[in-house]
């Protein structure tokens, strides 16, 4: 077994590995961690070094794969990358959800069946709380195709982010991700992390390396320890959280990363529910 695959075996890292696909997207939410709106640039990973990067993970142990960004889908390929990622490991990954009509959605069709979940950010059951850090109208295209994902057998998952809502909202909400057809299991709730654009907007709890989940991240400028880790403020790149510039071979980032979990402490998994 490898070096990373006993880590992973051992709970000192996560056996996920995440790609940040892109950094431009169609919204531009309150709290993007990456600074991501229709104006950025896309900044995306080349689709040769993620096919690369795939082979590596299954050989080094890896269990799964994240894809973020960004808005995944505003790739055109972006369901290519799916397909290909898929056939050698499960596949998570984060969308707004806004983009599923027309051309978009007969293409993610193709997911349906396949080791490919997507999870789709929805903050409230309430149009005007969901929307207002996000965008207009952004609850009902959500709730317009998370049916259609669903009726086609796609596995879709709901992520609730941020805090200080009532039992009672979280009820509402509970109660509609479930006429949808998805469980509490396929539902999480995580804060704002206080890092991007929340924390221009001072929003989010602070969060460190100890409180933040271990699961290596690769974006076109680096390797870093968590998918919360390469963060934008102000146009500027946080590194505080960057393990290594290279990210391939593998074995580089990898070996950054095992040197900083064995350093970690008793008890240095993640503390706020962040997944």
């Amino acid at each position: 077994m490898s070096a990373i695959g006993s880590a992973i075996e051992k709970g000192l890292v996560g056996g996920r590995l995440w790609l940040y696909s892109n950094y431009n997207c169609n919204l531009a939410c309150t709290y993007c961690l990456t600074e991501s709106s229709p104006a950025a640039a896309k900044r995306h990973l080349d689709r040769s070094l993620i096919s690369k990067i795939a082979a590596g993970a299954v050989a080094e142990g890896f269990t799964s794969f994240g894809v973020t960004g960004g808005e995944p889908f505003m790739r055109p390929d972006m369901v290519e990358i799916l397909l290909e990622l898929q056939a050698h490991l499960p596949v998570l990954v984060l969308s707004n959800a806004t983009l599923f009509t027309g051309r978009v959605l007969e293409d993610v069709r193709r997911l349906a069946g396949t080791r490919v979940a997507i999870q789709i950010s929805l903050d409230s059951a309430t149009p005007q709380e969901n929307d207002e850090m996000r965008a207009p109208d952004n609850f009902a295209k959500v709730v317009e195709a998370i049916p259609k994902l669903v009726a086609e057998g796609i596995a879709v998952r709901i992520a609730t982010t941020g805090g200080n809502r009532t039992p009672e909202e979280d009820a509402a909400l509970c109660e509609l991700h479930r006429s949808f057809g998805i469980s509490d299991d396929d539902h999480i709730v995580r804060p704002i992390i206080h890092r991007g654009r929340a924390a221009s907007n001072e929003l989010g709890v602070v969060a460190t390396a100890h409180d933040l989940p271990a699961e290596l991240t690769v974006t076109v400028d680096g390797a870093f320890w968590t998918p919360f880790g390469p963060t934008v403020r102000d146009g500027r790149l946080d590194t505080d959280l960057l393990l290594a510039r290279t990210t391939y071979p593998l074995d580089v980032p990898i070996a950054a990363m095992l040197e900083i979990a064995g350093a970690k402490p008793a008890g240095g998994d993640s503390l706020l529910n962040i997944r």
